[in-house]
């Protein structure tokens, strides 16, 4: 019993050196945009317990596995909370304090979290996020006079990007048009997709690390798909292996810091059929209609509403999978979502300078049908004061993307 009650439930450990994507005035200026939004609502303490929101006011990208992580932010402190088998790294890659919690007693991550917020105290939290079984113990442990849900407001302030979020942004979609080539110049009848992905995944992650030599380098992906694995947006990669006219879904996914970019394009291998090329360039041409609709002042709602006609006047509507386009920022396919800034019929959000979205139209004919298959142009822009500047590079269409 002494030496249980020697152990810590909670203590500091701080060596070497930060490292963070931004300078410190960044994350200092997303605090201070959060600290009048707690006051607004008349929250005395933040409690943020998601993979977008504690990399998007820390840097810190933690990595849960099956153990919980947190940041607080009250008025006066910025302070993540992290487990003791990651030692210094959150420290190290966190703006503000960071606090360890020990494992030998169930909850030390709450006991750790009330002693920055006291108790009795007003809490903003992420419902969208927190479990029942957590927000339970947060009740038990905190005691709080209140509880307010900020993760709208969060969102909200997360769709606006600041110039510092853009240059990262752009590099990111540069890194992408790497990953393209690197695909293209890998295609040939016979290879499975699994290896053509992989080299992709590796030009990227090398021009990462050419381009940020102190950054932690995870989750870089691709999927490359092909024939029949191109009906869905989202399809894993497998060892098919690829055939002359196969349908080609190309799909560059660069992770820097916690921040997504993707390069998205149809290609043929070796010929494409009529039927399917007419298929093509009528997504094609939704596509650049698309971007020509992307401008401050019009809602989400109306761009979809257009490119919804611009194919209904096609009779290719019903062929349409997802909408036509989101944000971008701290988010992957693991975590983050600005779900208020996507191009479908029920978000209302007006495009602002300074939004980064997507456009990227997709149809799906089904197998058997003349161009069956998956059909998708995806490129990146930024949301000026006037207009919208594309940032993606790599060309589409079938001009450049009958290959192999």
């Amino acid at each position: 019993m002494a030496e249980t009650q020697q152990r810590p439930e909670f203590y500091r450990f701080h060596q070497g050196e930060k490292i963070l994507p931004f300078a410190d005035d960044e994350y200092e200026s997303r605090l201070a945009i959060l600290r009048r939004s707690m006051a607004d609502h008349g929250v005395d303490a933040c409690l943020f317990t998601s993979m977008h929101c504690v990399a998007y006011y820390s840097g810190f990208l933690y990595c849960a596995f099956g153990r919980p992580y947190a940041l607080v932010v009250t008025a006066s402190e910025s302070v993540t909370f992290s487990a003791g088998i990651d030692a210094a790294q959150p420290w190290r890659r966190c703006h503000g304090d960071n606090i360890t919690y020990t494992d030998w007693q169930r909850n030390n991550y709450w006991r750790a979290i009330v002693s920055v917020t006291g108790t009795g105290k007003t809490i903003g939290f992420e419902s969208d996020h927190l479990t029942l079984t957590q927000k339970a113990l947060l009740d038990t442990f905190l005691s709080p006079a209140a509880t307010v849900d900020m993760a709208p407001v969060s969102m909200r302030q997360r769709m606006h990007k600041s110039p510092a979020e853009i240059a990262l942004i752009r590099a990111g979609a540069e890194v992408a048009d790497v990953g393209g080539y690197a695909i293209r110049d890998a295609i040939s009848a016979g290879q499975r997709e699994i290896d053509i992905a992989m080299a992709g995944r590796d030009a990227m992650e090398l021009e990462i690390a050419r381009r940020y030599p102190d950054a932690e380098y995870r989750d870089t992906w691709v999927w490359f798909q092909s024939g029949i694995n191109t009906d869905g947006a989202h399809n894993p990669v497998t060892g098919r292996r690829l055939e002359k006219g196969d349908i080609l879904s190309l799909n560059c996914f660069p992770m820097i810091s916690g921040y997504y970019t993707a390069l998205e394009r149809t290609l043929f291998i070796g010929t494409v059929d009529p039927d399917s090329l007419r298929i093509w360039e009528a997504n094609v041409a939704a596509h650049e209609f698309g971007m020509s609709l992307l401008r401050p002042g019009v809602s989400c709602a109306e761009v979809t509403g257009e490119i919804n006609r611009f194919f209904a006047e096609r009779d290719l509507l019903q062929y349409r999978t997802f909408g036509y386009g989101h944000s971008f920022g701290v988010l992957s396919h693991y975590y983050g979502r600005e779900a208020g800034l996507e191009l479908r019929e029920d978000i209302d959000t007006v495009l602002e300078p300074g939004m980064v979205i997507s456009m990227e139209p997709m149809l799906t004919i089904p197998d058997g049908q003349p161009g069956a298959g998956g059909y998708r142009e995806h490129d990146i822009l930024v949301i000026t004061e006037d207009g919208a500047e594309n940032i993606t590079g790599y060309p589409y269409g079938p001009d450049f993307n009958v290959v192999g």
